[in-house]
C-alpha cells in the first residue's frame, strides 16, 4: 500500500508516520512518498530524515520505505492515498492573512473571514491540479484533503474532479477527546453527531454508550471555559448562556461569529504584541526543524502536538484503513451533502458524521438545522460556493458577492475594499484575476 504527501516539506508527516507506525499490524503501509516544490527541498530531507529514523526505530525497516521527490508526476503512479497538506506562500501567506482584514474592523484568521477567503483563493487552483494528475497518474486513488480551508477546497474538489475525495478535521476528533477527558470516559465510549460546515458546526448529540449525554455536557463549566480558552475578553459567563439557549455545542470556530467585537479585540491585540497565531507556528516550525536535522531523533518531538495538527495522525489513518479494509465504519467528515441537510444545495459540502463503506462514503442525515442555526450555516455555504466559483474563473464580480455574503463583512464597501487588498497582496498567486476592481471601468 502507497501513501503520497503532497506538502512533504511541512512540519506534519512525523504526525502521520507515527500513526502509520502504530497501526501497522492492521494497516501495512509498504511506501510513503513525500513530494514538494523545489524550494521546500531543505525541509523535505529534514521531515525524511526524522521519519527514517522513527521507521528504523520501529524495527521497521525495510516493510516500509520513505522515499521523497520534487517531482510529483513521478510520485503518484501506483499510490493507493493521496494526501494533501500544502499551503501556498508558507507560512508568510498565512502571516497576511491574518493581518490584512484587521484595518478594516474585521478578525484576521486563516480559514475564517477575509483570510480563510484569501488562502482559499490561492489553494484552489493548485488542488485542482493535483487532481487532475491523479485523474491521469492514479485515477483509482483516494484524495485526503486536509488543505484549509478544508470544506471549501473539498466543495471545489466535488465539483471539478472525478477523484474520489473527503476533506478531513482534527477539531471533531479533538472535541471528542477533550469531552473525554472532561467525562472521565475512553474517548471510544463517546459519540458526537456533528451538524453544520467546516470549522462552523455544532455537536448536536452526545451520547456514552447510547445514552444521551448533551445536556449534561453542555451545562458543565468545563465546556464554557474550553471553547472560551483562547479568548478572556469574553466572560465565561456568556458563553454559559449562549450554550444554554442554543442547546447544542458549538466548534470553537463559532465564537468569531457569536463575538465578533471581543474575538476582533483579542487577535487585534495578539497581533499588536506580535503573538498572534501565524507568528507562534513561524516560531514553532523553526524549532521544529531544528529537531528534525538532529540525527540523534528517531521519535517525534513534544513540541508537534503544538503545532495544530494534533490528532491528524488518528483521524487520517481511521479513515484510510475504514477504506482500504471495506468494513463499514463512521467519521465525521467533510463530502457532499446529497440531501443529508435538506436545507443546502446537493452539491454542498458539509461536515458531519459519515457511513464510510470501501472509497463509498456517504453523509448521515444530522437532524434539521434549527432556526437559531440555519440562517447562519446557508449564507456561510453561500459564500463559500461564491468562492468556489471565484476561484475557478477569476471572476471580480464572484469574489466581490463572496466577501459581500460573508457574515463577518457585511457590507458593500468592506467587500470592495478588502477584495481589492487581497488580490493586490496575492498578485503573484491569483494571476486568473486580470479585470479591473469591482465597480470600475476599464
Amino acid at each position: 500500500m502507497k501513501i503520497v504527501v503532497i506538502g512533504g516539506g511541512s512540519s506534519y508527516p512525523p504526525e502521520l508516520v507515527s500513526g502509520i507506525i502504530d497501526t501497522h499490524c492492521s494497516f501495512p503501509v509498504s511506501e510513503i512518498a513525500l513530494v514538494d516544490l523545489g524550494k521546500g527541498a531543505a525541509r523535505q530531507s529534514a521531515v525524511a530524515g526524522l521519519c527514517r529514523r522513527m521507521i528504523r526505530k520501529a524495527g521497521l525497516d525495510g516493510r516500509i520505505m520513505l522515499d521523497e521527490s520534487l517531482d510529483r508526476s513521478a510520485a503518484l503512479p501506483g499510490a493507493d492515498f493521496v494526501i494533501s497538506q500544502f499551503r501556498t506562500g508558507g507560512g508568510e501567506a498565512r502571516l497576511k492573512d491574518e493581518l490584512l482584514p484587521l484595518p478594516y474592523g474585521i478578525v484576521g484568521q486563516e480559514s475564517t473571514g477575509p483570510g480563510g477567503f484569501a488562502a482559499a483563493l490561492r489553494q484552489i487552483p493548485p488542488t485542482l491540479a493535483l487532481a487532475a494528475d491523479m485523474e491521469r497518474l492514479c485515477p483509482d486513488a483516494f484524495l485526503i484533503n486536509f488543505t484549509n480551508p478544508s470544506g471549501i477546497i473539498t466543495g471545489a474538489l466535488k465539483q471539478q474532479s472525478t477523484i474520489n475525495c473527503a476533506g478531513l478535521c482534527n477539531i471533531p476528533w479533538t472535541m471528542r477527546k477533550i469531552a473525554a477527558v472532561f467525562l472521565g470516559q475512553p474517548p471510544e465510549k463517546l459519540e458526537l453527531t456533528f451538524s453544520g460546515l467546516n470549522h462552523l458546526s455544532w455537536v448536536t448529540r452526545l451520547s456514552l454508550d447510547g445514552a444521551d449525554i448533551t445536556g449534561k455536557v453542555i451545562a458543565a463549566p468545563e465546556t464554557a471555559l474550553f471553547l472560551g480558552r483562547d479568548f478572556p475578553e469574553i466572560a465565561s459567563g456568556e458563553i454559559e448562556r449562549l450554550l444554554g439557549a442554543l442547546e447544542v455545542l458549538p466548534s470553537p470556530y463559532l465564537l468569531y461569529y457569536y463575538f465578533p467585537k471581543q474575538t476582533f479585540a483579542a487577535v487585534r491585540q495578539q497581533a499588536a504584541a506580535g503573538t498572534n497565531r501565524a507568528r507562534q507556528v513561524l516560531a514553532l516550525e523553526k524549532e521544529l526543524f531544528e529537531l528534525y536535522r538532529d540525527p540523534g531523533l528517531d521519535e517525534k518531538p513534544a513540541q508537534l502536538s503544538q503545532r495544530g495538527g494534533a490528532l491528524y495522525s488518528e483521524a487520517a489513518v481511521a479513515l484510510m484503513k475504514a477504506i482500504h479494509c471495506g468494513n463499514p465504519v463512521k467519521q465525521v467528515l467533510n463530502t457532499r451533502n446529497d440531501g443529508a441537510l435538506p436545507e443546502l444545495p446537493a452539491d454542498a459540502v458539509i461536515e458531519t458524521n459519515c457511513l464510510v463503506r470501501g472509497q463509498e462514503i456517504r453523509a448521515l442525515p444530522p437532524g434539521p438545522l434549527s432556526a437559531a442555526r440555519r440562517g447562519l450555516v446557508q449564507q456561510v455555504s453561500a459564500y463559500e460556493q461564491l468562492t468556489i466559483e471565484a476561484a475557478i474563473t477569476g471572476e471580480r464580480r464572484a469574489a466581490y458577492l463572496a466577501l459581500l455574503n460573508h457574515p463577518l463583512v457585511g457590507s458593500a464597501d468592506l467587500a470592495a475594499a478588502l477584495l481589492d487588498r487581497i488580490l493586490k497582496e496575492n498578485r503573484s498567486y491569483l494571476t486568473r484575476f486580470s479585470q479591473p476592481p469591482v465597480g470600475r471601468r476599464q
